[in-house]
């Protein structure tokens, strides 16, 4: 390496180190909104997972246990998840908070780069690299999903960044399908993942994925059965658990669907025909870039798939937008699909769910019900269209690439 080469690299290191300061500076705020919040609103879902690991120390059901009042919240992952869960409930509640608020921006941070890397190692940009990936990680932290990762304390973002770096790393140390594996035993959600390595017959990492997932959910009924057997054939069975369905945090489409407050049966048999319409020409699109050599559109496509398949969805589990940003941008040279990515950034930074609860309060007749149900459901409404575009209207742009 030549002397030019290390003032480079030297100067390369000093820059990231201004870029992470800068960064850091820039989501402050958030972190200092949500940290200061009254102590029954702050990381509640956090507590959740200390809650659960706590019980075990203590030797108490995990699933009949809740969070202090007046949250009053239940455990609701797998047993897997509250044995992770116990190196969180060693730790003091003031430092488990900064602890896991560190680790939501640094697992962002890891599903960045592999989300924008076409871009950011595009000669155009590789000099500027570390100032690009600043403001692109800026930009995703104050994405609503994203925000809320920081005000519930959520483990979405993690687990987005496991799948992420799974598929797409080009030379991982790790057996692939290991993280897909750990990601779906500790949330089930993330299976989704197995599905996609099925239709793509990637079926080294399937098998890897099969293996840890059932190791990690046999594991517990070694170690801890009763509290495994209470959420196999309790616990999960009871939706209720996960907070109101009908909520309008819940944005997968049985949420949207509850919500119009149609008879129950009725409900469940479109819902059950729009999983098998949506999932099919979702996982269909996945496997077709997949092909076409687009694995990141693929991802991001079977990342949508685990919000809109999902009975229930909250508006963090939306954390997956970070990556179809990053397959709407490409290698960034199209200005098209940044003009179109920009629109994306905008629409899930503002709380277009809220906006419909107010349209639906203001009582305009012949307007608010219809209009403010509409908005309500928003950020499903707008998955459902990203799915749209990575499918049909993707190709086309790279086409004239």
């Amino acid at each position: 390496m030549t002397r030019g080469e290390v003032r480079v690299n030297r100067r390369q290191w000093w820059t990231w180190a201004i870029v992470a300061l800068a960064v850091a500076a820039a989501v402050a705020p958030l972190v200092h909104t949500w940290l200061t919040n009254p102590d029954d609103q702050r990381l509640v879902d956090l507590d959740v997972y200390r809650t659960g690991g706590q019980m075990l120390l203590e030797g108490r059901p995990v699933y009949a246990a809740y969070t202090p009042a007046p949250q009053l919240l239940p455990f609701t992952y797998p047993p897997v998840a509250a044995m992770l869960a116990v190196v969180l409930a060693v730790m003091s509640w003031e430092t488990a908070q900064w602890v896991w608020t560190a680790g939501i921006y640094v697992t962002l941070a890891v599903t960045v780069w592999f989300s924008f890397r076409q871009v950011l190692k595009g000669e155009a940009v590789r000099r500027y690299a570390p100032w690009v990936f600043g403001l692109l990680m800026v930009a995703c932290a104050y994405l609503m999903p994203i925000r809320d990762q920081v005000r519930f304390g959520q483990v979405d973002i993690l687990l987005v960044s496991l799948c992420v770096a799974d598929c797409l790393a080009r030379r991982p140390w790790w057996p692939r399908g290991f993280l897909i594996g750990l990601a779906t035993a500790v949330k089930l959600t993330p299976g989704v993942f197995l599905i996609y390595l099925l239709v793509t017959r990637q079926w080294r990492t399937f098998w890897m994925a099969a293996f840890v997932t059932a190791v990690l959910t046999l594991l517990p009924f070694a170690v801890i059965p009763q509290d495994a057997a209470d959420f196999w054939f309790s616990a999960l069975l009871d939706p209720e658990r996960l907070g109101a369905n009908a909520a309008t945090t819940n944005q997968s489409m049985r949420g949207m669907l509850i919500r119009l407050y149609m008879n129950e049966t009725v409900e469940s048999a479109i819902w059950l025909v729009l999983v098998a319409v949506v999932g099919w020409f979702g996982f269909r699109g996945a496997r077709d870039a997949h092909r076409a050599g687009d694995p990141l559109a693929a991802v991001a496509l079977v990342g949508l798939m685990a919000v809109l398949l999902s009975p229930v969805a909250w508006i963090h589990h939306l954390a997956w937008i970070v990556v179809v940003l990053g397959a709407i941008v490409g290698d960034g040279r199209d200005r098209v699909r940044l003009r179109v990515a920009g629109g994306v950034w905008l629409y899930y930074v503002v709380p277009v769910p809220w906006w419909g609860v107010a349209l639906i309060a203001a009582g305009i007749p012949g307007v608010s019900l219809v209009l403010g149900k509409i908005v309500q459901n928003g950020f499903g409404l707008g998955a459902l269209v990203l799915v749209w575009l990575l499918v049909s209207w993707l190709p086309k742009r790279r086409e004239l690439a």
